[in-house]
């Protein structure tokens, strides 16, 4: 650019040379016009010059959208952001993905374990009140170890009670129903223990992992702004928001932790009582049946 201005002031300067011949009004026109003519041209150059120096300057400053910055995105994934915390951070977040594995185990597990224990009920329930032999159903679930349930374990308990003091000659039939029922009641508790089993331990998965969570979280920020006090550099969103970013992520596992283990809890907690309030009618239903019959017993 600035080679095609001189040439168009040297091309103006020797064209007024040779239309003006020198030594008239004519010629000091000429001297006039080529000195003004060369003093624009450097000023024109010295702005072409700056401005090209802008527009470079402008075309380094300025990133282009379509290529994004793959290191700084590679330093904000979950997995950097994990791998660059401290050491406490990360101990914190081991333990929450120990408490979630043992939670999702304690899920799938009590969930198998408790729809077993419905349809096993339901089956017993149906055998006991279609009207068969209290002894014959006895035989049945006596022997089954594998595949009984709570009730059915209640009704052996009992019956076996029944069995061993009718044999004796209990004279007392009173004796004989409190002997029956506590039978019962001990094998009930028995059975609340064994579906209660590992369901408290969802209960303080889901109360704690929010706390051990922002626990991790609190100490990342607090690391955070000491190495941001101890820097000499400006302070500047991307200087803090690696380390919060990391902190926040010790708060999004505990969370993770927790909301699958209190949902589970709530709902597990629900289907053992349901279960639990069944037993206890069964009991109630059994000892009047046996009632019933030493009745009818004593009036023959």
């Amino acid at each position: 650019m600035i080679k095609y201005f001189f040439s168009v002031v040297l091309l103006s300067v020797v064209l007024t040379g040779v239309i003006f011949p020198s030594g008239s009004l004519a010629g000091s026109m000429h001297a006039t016009v080529a000195a003004q003519a060369f003093t624009f041209a450097q000023i024109a150059a010295e702005d072409v010059v700056t401005n090209d120096g802008l527009t470079e300057q402008a075309a380094l400053a300025i990133p282009s959208r379509n290529e994004p910055n793959a290191a700084h995105s590679d330093s904000m994934s979950i997995v950097s952001l994990v791998l660059d915390a401290s050491v406490t951070v990360q101990l914190v977040m081991l333990m929450l993905l120990l408490a979630s594995l043992m939670s999702w185990s304690i899920i799938f597990t009590k969930s198998r374990l408790l729809s077993k224990e419905r349809k096993l009920t339901k089956k017993f329930e149906d055998q006991f009140w279609a009207g068969g032999s209290m002894q014959q159903l006895y035989n049945q679930w006596g022997a089954e170890t594998k595949q009984s349930s709570g009730m059915s374990e209640i009704f052996v308990s009992g019956y076996r009670e029944y069995q061993r003091l009718s044999e004796r000659g209990y004279a007392n039939n009173n004796d004989l129903l409190d002997a029956v029922q506590r039978a019962m009641r001990v094998e009930l508790s028995r059975e609340i223990d064994h579906l209660e089993s590992q369901i408290p331990t969802l209960a303080t998965i889901g109360s704690t992992s929010p706390y051990v969570g922002l626990f991790g979280t609190v100490w990342g920020i607090m690391n955070s702004f000491r190495a941001l006090g101890l820097s000499t550099q400006q302070a500047t969103v991307a200087s803090v928001a690696p380390g919060i970013a990391e902190a926040l992520v010790a708060t999004a596992m505990g969370l993770f932790a927790a909301i699958p283990a209190v949902i589970a809890y709530n709902r597990y907690n629900t289907q053992v009582e349901k279960l639990i309030a069944q037993y206890e009618i069964f009991m109630e239903e059994f000892i009047s049946i046996i009632n019933r019959q030493l009745a009818i017993g004593e009036a023959r």
